[in-house]
């Protein structure tokens, strides 16, 4: 079963914007915990500011590919599953 996510896409988007811009990949920044908690902390006070990038990010996904159509048939009934696939299957094409 998928997971049902808690906080919306645009936030999710947003936070993964800041946090690329503190730390490449998203990784833990080298220099340990309290580095690490004071990016934490900086993402928490201003993944807000990216918020209109995350827009843009997530209407993207608005017209599927083939593949990711076909992905969605093959998951079955459970919209949520449907979803997942289709995103997996963007993720994984070339660009």
């Amino acid at each position: 079963m998928t997971d049902i996510a808690l906080t919306s896409p645009i936030e999710r988007i947003a936070r993964v914007i800041c946090a690329e811009a503190h730390s490449p990949n998203g990784d833990r920044p080298a220099g340990g915990a309290a580095i690490a908690a004071a990016v934490s902390g900086h993402i928490d006070a201003t993944w807000d500011q990216e918020v209109s990038r995350a827009k843009a990010v997530l209407k993207t996904l608005r017209e599927p590919t083939a593949d990711m159509v076909a992905a969605g048939e093959k998951a079955g009934g459970d919209v949520a599953e449907i979803w997942s696939a289709m995103v997996a299957k963007a993720l994984d094409q070339q660009v």
